[in-house]
């Protein structure tokens, strides 16, 4: 009785979030809202805040929803398809449906709020066009995974946990070269930097080993006016990436502060730390997941099971977050150190983080409990005073 009334609360709230969305979504591409003439970064901040709790919310309900109430109708509609086929294309129609489902709650909360709030221009169509793209990219790479995963569960029905968090950090590294190198140009252009800042950060970059990598400059300013920079890649697919809106609103020691910073994630092999971490990760919730489903009676059988299993899995995660954040933040305070060292020039670092509170619209500092929580850098508020004391 408990389960049935808290499942249909899960799929009310689910539908109704969904339905006041629509409306929303509907009325603005009727009559477009228009840009707050001085938007408030607090303001901005505390209303992703409280969408960001929703959406943990929503997709756990809808998660819950699909796995103990749809997911047993949707396998036996699919029994006629051949097995090899059938988990993929169970997962591909759940990828497909929660997308649609969830395009007018992306439209108002990422397209729309942004546009509000002036932090982007971007027009409808151009939002709806990269909308589908990772619609499509999502279901791609969930097919393709679930046909592996169905293949690797029916060969080593008691050991794939074990097979699967070894071929974690594969996948991760994997995606680390197929992310920057195929995926990201789909939705910008990405072209090589030229000039004396060019050659300014190729010689910083050249200090630390990584003279080597393509820097190129993408057209971020297409999606939106905030600014960003990153290092990405690994087995000679590096990449020093600065965003048009970086590029066009920073002063240059301010910028070569900012690539500092993204060298230091390279040089001290962060991106190898987050694909160690991230299979510490997925393997704490892959074993508690299946310890939880095989306590439930079941094991992982068949695609419906999956959805189960993706359920419990998603509430590790979500328990574990915190730890991932606080890693995170300890991180980015180490890059932050880096830069110091590699630039001499705290001052700039200082200067390049108050530009970004301006022009990202981010705040000072949030409530404790978010930073603790949820947040993968630490406040602005304490980066900055840390830089401008020289203590790092």
């Amino acid at each position: 009785m408990i389960r049935r009334l808290a499942l249909g609360v899960a799929m009310g709230f689910v539908a109704g979030y969904g339905l006041v969305r629509l409306r929303t979504a509907l009325d603005d591409l009727r009559a477009p809202a228009a840009t707050m003439p001085q938007p408030d970064p607090k303001t901005y901040a505390a209303v992703r805040r409280g969408l960001m709790l929703a959406g943990i919310a929503r997709s756990t309900a809808a998660l819950g929803a699909t796995a103990f109430v749809f997911a047993d109708p949707l396998q036996r509609a699919l029994e006629r398809i051949p097995l090899p086929l059938r988990t993929p294309a169970f997962i591909a129609t759940l990828t497909l449906v929660d997308g649609l489902r969830d395009l007018p709650i992306d439209y108002v909360e990422g397209h729309r709020l942004e546009r509000i709030y002036g932090t982007s221009d971007q027009t409808g169509p151009a939002w709806a066009q990269d909308h589908l793209k990772t619609i499509a990219i999502g279901l791609t790479v969930a097919a393709c995974l679930a046909a592996f995963g169905d293949a690797l569960v029916r060969r080593a029905p008691r050991t794939w946990p074990w097979f699967a968090i070894g071929v974690t950090p594969v996948l991760l590294a994997l995606a680390n070269v197929i992310a920057p190198v195929y995926i990201m140009p789909m939705f910008n252009q990405y072209v090589p930097l030229e000039g004396p800042l060019a050659e300014k950060i190729r010689a910083l970059a050249s200090q630390f080993g990584v003279g080597h990598a393509a820097i190129l400059r993408f057209d971020m300013s297409r999606q939106t006016k905030k600014a960003n920079a990153f290092v990405t890649g690994v087995f000679g697919t590096e990449r020093i990436v600065l965003a048009d809106t970086l590029i066009e609103h920073f002063a240059e020691d301010e910028i070569l502060f900012v690539v500092a910073h993204e060298l230091g994630h390279y040089v001290r092999r962060d991106p190898w730390v987050a694909i160690a971490l991230g299979t510490a990760f997925i393997a704490a919730a892959v074993l508690t997941a299946n310890a939880a489903l095989r306590r439930s009676g079941r094991t992982l059988a068949s695609a419906a099971d999956g959805t189960r299993f993706a359920f419990y899995a998603s509430l590790v995660a979500t328990i574990g977050s915190p730890l991932m954040s606080a890693a995170s933040r300890a991180i980015e305070r180490r890059a932050d150190r880096f830069a110091v060292a590699a630039t001499g020039d705290p001052h700039s670092g200082a200067r390049a983080f108050r530009r970004l509170r301006e022009q990202n619209l981010a705040e000072d500092e949030g409530p404790r409990w978010a930073e603790l929580l949820f947040s993968s850098h630490p406040s602005l508020k304490s980066r900055i005073a840390r830089l401008e004391s020289a203590r790092v």
